[in-house]
């Protein structure tokens, strides 16, 4: 097998490639610390919180963050649910995983391999090892519907309408969002014992902290706004298997939408140490 050459090498890791993770810079440690006290003052719960932190910081690829965000969810009194900090590590890693939906495969795979290295043995041993959303002939169509159900709940109103634009641009493109996405990985399996589960609502907070982290894609973070707002809307955030989630229905609000647009902001130019998103900016300027 062929070597890379010293200067190939040396140029897929320039610093000016940003080639590695977001270090966590000084203060984001009281910036969560912060958003949970916050978070808990507008009777928003831990899985809420938690699960916008997390997107926020896989989104700027910043596994160091995500590690904080586990021992702050630890040390959060819970008064309506008891929970372990396995049950936090779970929770972390099932949103990290559905980020791929909305920051591509690389910083999941790279933020959830440090997340996991990361963790107190005690509490690596004891996560899952069980996968969930292997397809089957049995379950494939089963998910699709599911999937197709996900969507329709989302974009209720212009579903049908969307997927002839998306048709429009690539024949392939609701397709692979529809099968390989929301089907296959933001709607969750039925029947399948889960270690966490990240439903109807929580989803939608996933991607709207991704894709405001991003910065560049506007309309979406838009439409899954209104995702948010028409899971309360529509009665799919109390549908049957869904997890009651504390705060959700204020996050649906107009206040609650600019509180989470507000503070993911600030994650931002805090984990970033004021330079803003690093998703999608180019390449830094040679020095």
């Amino acid at each position: 097998m062929s070597k890379l050459s010293d200067t190939v090498k040396a140029l897929i890791n320039a610093s000016h490639a940003r080639p590695g993770y977001t270090p966590s810079s000084a203060g984001v440690q009281t910036a969560l610390t912060r958003f949970a006290s916050d978070a808990a003052e507008k009777k928003v719960g831990l899985p809420a919180w938690v699960t916008l932190s997390t997107a926020v910081s896989a989104t700027l690829n910043c596994p160091e963050a995500m590690t904080q965000i586990f021992h702050i969810a630890n040390s959060t009194p819970t008064p309506s649910e008891q929970r372990t900090p396995v049950q936090n590590a779970e929770l972390i890693r099932e949103v990290g995983l559905k980020c791929i939906s909305f920051n591509g495969i690389p910083r999941s795979i790279n933020t959830l391999g440090a997340f996991r290295n990361n963790l107190p043995a005690d509490v690596g041993s004891q996560l899952s090892r069980t996968p969930t959303r292997e397809l089957t002939p049995s379950n494939l169509e089963q998910r699709k519907k599911d999937g197709l159900a996900l969507w329709d709940s989302v974009y209720i109103g212009f579903e049908r309408k969307l997927l002839d634009k998306l048709a429009h641009s690539h024949p392939d493109l609701p397709v692979h969002i529809l099968n390989g996405h929301y089907s296959n990985l933001l709607s969750n399996p039925r029947d399948v014992p889960q270690p966490a589960k990240v439903g109807r609502v929580l989803t939608s907070l996933v991607a709207i902290a991704c894709l405001r982290t991003q910065t560049g894609v506007g309309p979406q973070v838009v439409s899954h706004i209104f995702g948010l707002r028409k899971a309360y809307e529509n009665g799919d955030a109390h549908a049957e298997g869904e997890e009651p989630v504390e705060g959700g229905a204020w996050l649906a609000t107009e206040d609650g939408n600019i509180w989470i647009l507000e503070n993911v902001d600030k994650l931002v130019n805090v984990i970033s140490g004021g330079e803003g998103t690093t998703f999608a900016p180019g390449l830094r300027p040679k020095l």
